[in-house]
C-alpha cells in the first residue's frame, strides 16, 4: 500500500440481511504515520441514506417535531419514545428535497415551501454507511399538531 489515504480491501462479506444488511470487511489501511495496520475486522451497517427535516415557521418563530417509537432507545433500556425532527429513507430514485416534503406531509401534515440545506451528516460513520441530508423548511405551522404518520 503507498500513500497516506490508500485502503487494502482483503474480503467483504454479507453476514446478515433483514431490515437493514450487516456486511464484514477485512482491510488494512493506511497509517498516518507511516506503514499499514494489521488487518482489521468490522461490520458495518447497510441501511441506505436518509433525509431529516426542520419546519420553521418564521412568522411564529416555532418549529415542529414529531414523538416516535425507536427500538434502539427501547434496547438501550432508554425511553424509547423519543423526540425528532422530521425523517425518512431515500428510496431509489427520490431526491433528498422530494423526500423531505413527502415525509413532512405524511408525518406532519404540514406542506413545506422553500428548503435550506445544511451539510449531509453521517450517522455513526464507524459503523454505518447510513448518511442523512438535513433540511431546514419554511412552514406555515398555525395549526400544526395532532396525529400523522403510517399505520403501525
Amino acid at each position: 500500500m503507498s500513500g497516506r489515504k490508500s485502503v487494502e480491501l482483503i474480503d467483504k462479506s454479507t453476514v446478515y440481511a433483514g431490515y437493514l444488511r450487516i456486511d464484514r470487511y477485512r482491510l488494512r489501511h493506511a497509517l498516518f504515520a507511516g506503514g499499514e495496520s494489521r488487518e482489521v475486522v468490522r461490520e458495518v451497517m447497510e441501511r441506505g441514506h436518509a433525509v431529516g427535516v426542520l419546519p420553521y415557521d418564521p412568522a411564529l418563530d416555532e418549529v415542529v417535531l414529531i414523538e416516535q417509537f425507536r427500538i434502539g432507545a427501547y434496547a438501550d433500556r432508554r425511553d424509547p419514545w423519543l423526540i425528532e425532527i422530521v425523517a425518512g429513507i431515500i428510496e431509489p430514485g427520490e431526491s433528498p428535497e422530494a423526500v423531505a416534503r413527502r415525509e413532512c406531509r405524511e408525518e406532519t401534515g404540514l406542506e413545506i415551501g422553500e428548503l435550506a440545506a445544511v451539510p449531509r451528516v453521517y450517522s455513526s460513520p464507524g459503523a454505518s454507511t447510513e448518511s442523512i441530508r438535513i433540511f431546514i423548511a419554511r412552514a406555515n405551522t398555525e395549526g400544526a399538531g395532532g396525529i400523522h404518520g403510517e399505520a403501525g
